[in-house]
């Protein structure tokens, strides 16, 4: 009886935990790498670092694409500020759109982020990728979007 139970025991556990270790491995449809990103994209020279074009202040937002520490990260300049926000995450493929999901332990708020984006984002979220065209990309944000041209400089 004993052993009945402990063999029923392991084989809970086991089942338990094959859920987990599967989720561990990457997700298709998912980046977490330059390169990884790029093959999602089907754009072997994919643009990293793209300028905003829809800004009504004048100081357009940089968003440069980077691989750190094993992570993807997007990370957003605001021209003559400073960081505006720059967060780790995976890129995945959501229909025709692309969107990186973030916790508040992977995003950083810099000083050039404004009250309205520090409450839309200090827990978390998730910005939107959608190509429009060859040559235009529009990310979107904690209430927040833009259109951006590849930065050629």
């Amino acid at each position: 009886m004993r052993f009945a139970l402990q063999r029923s025991y392991g084989v809970l556990c086991v089942s338990l935990l094959l859920p987990l270790s599967s989720q561990a491995q990457a997700t298709p449809g998912c980046a977490a790498s330059i390169s990884e990103l790029r093959l999602l994209l089907g754009e072997p020279n994919f643009p990293l670092t793209w300028e905003e074009t829809t800004m009504d202040d004048g100081k357009p937002l940089l968003v440069s694409i980077l691989e750190k520490d094993g992570s993807l990260w997007l990370e957003f300049i605001k021209t003559r500020e400073g960081l505006w926000a720059q967060s780790a995450g995976v890129i995945c493929r959501s229909g025709n759109d692309f969107e990186t999901r973030f916790g508040p332990e992977q995003i950083r708020l810099g000083p050039a982020a404004n009250w309205v984006l520090r409450l839309a984002l200090a827990n978390g979220g998730k910005f939107t990728l959608t190509r429009l065209g060859s040559d235009r990309l529009r990310i979107a944000g904690g209430g927040w979007r833009g259109t951006f041209l590849p930065n050629t400089k």
